[in-house]
């Protein structure tokens, strides 16, 4: 990550931004419990630019576990300040961009950061960190490498903690539909016959993997159809073949609501005059397909994959 390379690691420590990027907080945050309750950097710089060392991380994200139990934040620095930090080489070892350590920008910190901002329902460092990952790192690797390991990481908390995440995955799923609507481009508008349209199977309303994707093609220039969760059958067929689409791609998370009839009618809908009549290409999308055999109906398995699929049939527009 371009805040934390060069000069400033080297000279004993991470920037402000960084730090914030690893406790899934705002900088703002980080420099309010500075002034307000004692928690900045050990050791000054010159200059006014903070660096905090691995002590001063450890000391802030003991702050982070206080607060997320329903402490007080002045109650939760005083304990963070009173209690020991941890072996100063163990800390250095643990947290990336300080000397040392792996490099800054390792996915497991992003990880981190965004699962502690989802567990605190922070919206405003949940988007500030949200927004750096898919800026930085791109749509796809911000999908495949930050985001979606960090939604499974919450969902694993929330099987292991009886439902008490529930809240913590809706928020998290929440924010990321808004951050990938605020970073794409205007939708373009493109060829009628080259549209994909994108709706989730009848009972299916996980929509999020379908967001990502409809984000990703219109970032490709690719116009897009997105009808989300749960679409009817007759709704699906009807709108079919009032848009005359190029590729639909159906989505499905559980085995229950995949339907390899439903698939094969929708690949066999046709539209247009009598003689070029046309057909859409189907791409069955999600987990859910798995157990199903749709012979002839590509099977993307995952984001970079349906892109792949998807790109000969529908094309780019600019």
């Amino acid at each position: 990550m371009a805040p934390s390379d060069g000069p400033g690691l080297q000279d004993g420590g991470l920037t402000t931004g960084e730090v914030a990027r690893r406790l899934g907080v705002a900088p703002t945050t980080v420099r309010s419990w500075d002034r307000r309750y004692g928690l900045g950097p050990r050791v000054r710089s010159r200059g006014r630019h903070r660096r905090w060392t691995a002590a001063d991380l450890a000391r802030l994200e003991r702050m982070c576990a206080l607060t997320t139990t329903g402490l007080p934040p002045s109650e939760a620095a005083r304990l963070a300040r009173e209690q020991a930090a941890p072996d100063t080489r163990q800390a250095r070892a643990g947290h990336p961009g300080v000397r040392g350590g792996p490099r800054p920008g390792d996915v497991r910190q992003e990880c981190r950061g965004l699962a502690r901002a989802a567990v605190r329902l922070d919206p405003g460092a949940l988007d500030e960190l949200l927004a750096t990952v898919l800026a930085e790192r791109g749509l796809v690797a911000a999908w495949t490498e930050v985001i979606m390991p960090t939604l499974q990481a919450v969902g694993r908390k929330w099987d292991a903690a009886d439902e008490r995440y529930t809240e913590v995955e809706h928020f998290l799923s929440w924010h990321v539909v808004g951050a990938l609507r605020r970073s794409a481009p205007p939708a373009p508008s493109g060829r009628p016959d080259a549209t994909t349209l994108l709706a989730c199977v009848p009972g299916e309303n996980h929509t999020l993997p379908l967001e990502v994707l409809a984000a990703a093609l219109v970032e490709r220039g690719m116009p897009i159809r997105m009808f989300g969760a749960a679409l009817p059958a007759e709704a699906l067929t009807e709108a079919v073949r009032r848009t005359g689409p190029a590729a639909v791609g159906l989505w499905a998370q559980s085995r229950t609501t995949a339907s390899a009839p439903l698939a094969r009618h929708i690949a066999a809908v046709e539209w247009g005059v009598r003689g070029s009549r046309r057909r859409p290409v189907v791409l069955t999308l999600g987990p859910g397909w798995a157990g199903q055999t749709v012979p002839g109906l590509p099977h993307p398995s995952g984001l970079a994959e349906a892109l792949t699929a998807l790109r000969p049939v529908v094309g780019a527009s600019g």
